[in-house]
């Protein structure tokens, strides 16, 4: 299947066809035939995961882990009708999002406030909600097993305060949601990626930002694995980048700060 990316150590990258191609992934990590799924995406995706799941000879029964790097809807959206489809699935989370994922109803009207009710049903559909006796709240070191494969919960804030790193022991490299930036396939040039911090409200905190790259850059992966979009290598190129970057976005962001109803036109202006 086109939408399905092969990487090595049992690593796989999913186009959850998100608002547009290579823009959100889910991956799936498999290990002796067990599978942790790392973010869902919206609920759209459902049929991409199972789809993939298939291609791979597996079936939703192998799936034993559902994890969430934080509950942002484009990264956790489709995490209740993954979580019906696998039976066996424990979701893990971080204690600051369960009681999202239990009661999705305040995060969804969150998220309707911003986008209005017609275009976050579009995007989003209505989340479903998971069982908290299905739900592990995973706080910084946690670890957890996949048939012998350590995986650990890496508590990085700065994008959202509930923000989770997923460090992979196997090969050494991190899942890394949102607070690594984001990294499009189409901007590569000659292969190589760059990188664009995500610093959207409400949460955005470039202290912890900062601290939380640095954190990313001592385990030393080889590789990191976005959510937006998937796997890049030249992780202290990359992160030097995202150190200057967050840096100049607060810049832009402070000088217009008083701009008033021109503000987001003059922001626009001074990031080009």
């Amino acid at each position: 299947m086109s939408e399905l990316f092969r990487y090595e150590h049992g690593i796989y990258a999913i186009d959850s066809g998100y608002i547009r191609p290579l823009l959100a992934a889910v991956h799936l990590i498999v290990e002796n035939g067990r599978v942790a799924v790392v973010d869902t995406a919206s609920q759209g995706c459902q049929p991409r995961v199972l789809a993939a799941l298939q291609a791979l000879g597996l079936a939703p029964a192998h799936v034993d882990y559902v994890f969430l790097t934080h509950v942002h809807l484009d990264h956790a959206g489709g995490a209740g009708a993954l979580m019906r489809a696998f039976p066996d699935a424990r979701l893990i989370v971080h204690p600051r999002g369960a009681r999202h994922m239990a009661d999705p109803s305040k995060l969804f009207a969150a998220v309707q406030a911003v986008y209005g009710a017609e275009e976050a049903q579009r995007l989003y559909g209505d989340p479903l909600p998971v069982a908290a006796d299905r739900t592990i709240t995973a706080a910084d070191g946690y670890s957890f097993d996949l048939a012998g494969r350590i995986l650990v919960c890496l508590e990085t804030p700065g994008h959202a305060s509930h923000h989770l790193c997923l460090l992979d022991t196997r090969s050494g490299c991190l899942f890394t949601g949102d607070i690594f930036g984001m990294s499009f396939r189409e901007l590569d040039v000659g292969g190589r990626p760059s990188i664009i911090p995500t610093t959207s409200p409400t949460q955005f905190d470039p202290a912890l930002m900062h601290r939380s790259v640095e954190r990313i850059l001592g385990q030393r992966p080889p590789a990191v694995y976005l959510t937006h979009f998937s796997r890049v290598e030249e992780v202290p190129r990359l992160g030097d980048d995202l150190h200057r970057l967050i840096d100049a976005h607060v810049v832009i962001a402070e000088r217009e700060r008083d701009s008033g109803p021109e503000r987001e036109a003059r922001r626009c202006r001074r990031a080009i």
